[in-house]
C-alpha cells in the first residue's frame, strides 16, 4: 500500500511539473507540417520574420508562390524565438538563401525591454548559424516604423535607425547582401506614408511590392545569378 501511495505521489508530482513547463513559446510547431512536406524538395529561398514576413504572404501570396519561396514569418516574434526556431524552420529546410527581416518587435519590447546590443546579437547568430551551413544570407534593413499602434508609450524612430546601422556595419564587414528598406521608404521623419502602411509598421499590398523587386535583387546577388523573378505590379491605388 506504501508503494502504491508513493507511485501516486510521484505522478501528482510529474503532472504538477508538466503543468509548470512553459508552452510552445517560440512556436517550434506552427510551420512543423509544412516543413516536413519539403523534407527531401529543393528549396531556394526561405523568408524568416515577424508579422511583416507573414503578412507578406498572406497579402501578396503570388511572390511566394510564383518565385517558389517559402515564408517562415510568425505575428509578433522578438529575435530570440526566430534564433530559437532558426534550425527547424530554415537550417532544416536546406534552402540555397534566407532572407532575414527582424528586430521591429524587440523595439517594440513585446517580450519585455532589450538592448540594440542584444538584439543584434541574436540577428548575427541567426547569419552566422545560415552561413555555417551553407546557406546564404539575405539581410534586411528594419523598416521605417515612428510609432507602433499597439504600444504608444514608445518612440521607436531612433532605435530602428541605430539597429539599422549596426546591421549595415556588420553586412558590410562580413560580405554579405544588405537589402536597405529604411533608406528607400523612410517618409522624412523616420516613419512610413498612409499607402505603405496603414498603422505604420506593417505594409500594405502597394509597400510590398515596392519591396519586391529590392529583395529580389539581392536574392539574386547573394546567389550570384541573374535570374528574372515574379514582382507583383504596383497597385495603381
Amino acid at each position: 500500500m506504501k508503494k502504491f501511495f508513493l507511485f501516486v505521489f510521484a505522478l501528482s508530482a510529474l503532472s504538477g511539473l508538466r503543468a509548470e513547463q512553459p508552452g510552445d513559446w517560440a512556436r517550434y510547431g506552427r510551420y512543423e507540417k509544412q516543413n516536413a512536406e519539403l523534407a527531401g524538395k529543393p528549396v531556394e529561398v526561405v523568408f524568416m520574420g515577424n508579422s511583416i514576413t507573414e503578412g507578406w504572404v498572406k497579402i501578396d501570396p503570388d511572390f511566394f508562390v510564383k518565385n517558389g519561396f517559402v515564408g517562415r514569418g510568425i505575428s509578433g516574434q522578438t529575435t530570440l524565438e526566430m534564433l530559437a526556431r532558426f534550425r527547424n524552420d530554415v537550417i532544416g529546410i536546406k534552402p540555397e538563401a534566407v532572407v532575414i527581416l527582424a528586430g521591429i518587435n524587440d523595439i517594440a519590447q513585446n517580450k519585455g525591454p532589450i538592448s540594440l546590443e542584444n538584439i543584434f546579437g541574436n540577428i548575427v547568430s541567426m547569419c552566422e548559424l545560415a552561413r555555417h551551413n551553407g546557406i546564404r544570407v539575405v539581410l534586411c534593413s528594419v523598416l521605417p516604423c515612428d510609432h507602433f499602434a499597439w504600444r504608444p508609450s514608445i518612440d521607436p524612430g531612433p532605435k530602428v535607425i541605430a539597429l539599422n546601422e549596426m546591421l549595415k556595419g556588420y553586412a558590410a564587414r562580413n560580405k554579405i547582401v544588405y537589402v536597405d528598406y529604411h533608406t528607400a521608404f523612410d517618409n522624412g521623419q523616420g516613419g512610413l506614408t498612409e499607402r505603405f502602411s496603414k498603422d505604420g509598421c506593417h505594409p500594405t499590398l502597394y509597400g510590398y511590392s515596392l519591396m519586391e523587386p529590392m529583395v529580389a535583387d539581392g536574392i539574386n546577388k547573394a546567389l550570384r545569378t541573374r535570374k528574372v523573378r515574379y514582382v507583383t505590379p504596383v497597385p495603381l491605388q
